[in-house]
């Protein structure tokens, strides 16, 4: 098993491996971790846990490690490199420029080869080389593709056996549609306003925001064959039982990190105008979350749009 990873958490872990701390426990795993993919070789299992905007700086180093018999397993946020393909419909193969621009990422991750992974839980680091476990257990994985069915099964057991609570799903694109259908208002919306949930849900300006979005991304999702099965407020009601906690875009901000934009709001807004469906409430909140990234990294000028 190998980890790539760099700066200061490749040396903490190159030293004293990869430490987790889960409640008053504390344990050390010893791993090959490197910053160089091309001496790794291809392999057989890959999981792909980065943030979109890294993904695409990185795509193009971790050709080494696919060849044709590697099984890659995409634990992202947001919608995904792979979403469009073998996805049935009248979008059936069409690359996302936001998160697949110019294909490099599929280019060097096949989306043939892709299972899905939606994640449930929380985690930190606490220090270089050390990961704080948080809440949830829970992880939902899928094929993406009709030739991975065997080969996703399998990377379940792993899970399994890593003490995950895994569920399989034969509708992995319905399952991160769920997700997101949260994550795109919550998100950026507490970054801008550096708002905690709770607060943006009390407020009656806000939550019908949030509520306004939410229902331009189902007929989005409806148009291109997802259906979701609760009401934007049921959904907000879960959201608001978890009471006043920090997203993690609101945590990026605070830490001055750049924002993942595109996999939460350029993604949707760019299937909502391949659709043909009006989005005039996510438009506004993608417009203003580029914005507050573009002022993060430091730019004199948001991205073009």
């Amino acid at each position: 098993m190998s980890l790539l990873a760099r700066g200061p958490h490749l040396d903490a872990i190159q030293r004293n491996g990869l430490t987790v701390v889960e409640g008053d426990d504390r344990y050390a795993i010893d791993i090959n971790a490197t910053d160089q993919p091309g001496t790794l070789g291809a392999q057989d299992l890959l999981f792909i846990c980065l943030k979109g905007p890294a993904l695409i700086q990185a795509a193009s180093s971790l050709a080494p490690l696919v060849n044709a018999g590697t099984h890659i397993v995409s634990a992202m946020n947001g919608v995904p490199w792979w979403f469009l393909n073998s996805f049935g419909g009248r979008l059936e193969g069409q690359r996302l420029e936001s998160v697949d621009p110019a294909g490099v990422v599929s280019s060097a991750l096949p989306p043939s080869q892709v299972s899905g992974c939606v994640v449930h839980l929380s985690s930190s680091i606490a220090e270089p080389g050390v990961i704080k476990k948080g809440n949830g257990n829970q992880l939902i994985v899928g094929p993406a593709a009709p030739g991975v069915t065997d080969r996703a099964a399998r990377a379940i057991e792993l899970l399994r056996v890593a003490q995950f609570d895994v569920t399989a799903s034969s509708q992995i694109r319905s399952d991160i549609w769920a997700k997101l259908w949260g994550n795109m208002t919550m998100n950026p919306i507490s970054a801008i306003t550096r708002s905690t949930a709770d607060v943006i849900l009390d407020d009656p300006l806000t939550a019908q925001l949030v509520v306004s979005i939410m229902e331009e991304a189902r007929r989005i999702g409806e148009e291109i064959g997802i259906e979701l099965n609760m009401t934007a407020q049921a959904r907000n009601a879960q959201t608001r039982k978890l009471g006043a906690f920090k997203t993690s875009m609101l945590q990026d901000v605070e830490a001055g990190r750049q924002l993942e934009i595109e996999a939460i709001l350029g993604a949707p807004h760019e299937l909502a105008a391949k659709a043909g469906i009006p989005a005039p409430f996510l438009s506004v909140l993608y417009g203003l979350a580029g914005q507050l990234n573009a002022n993060l990294a430091g730019l004199a000028n948001a991205p073009t749009r």
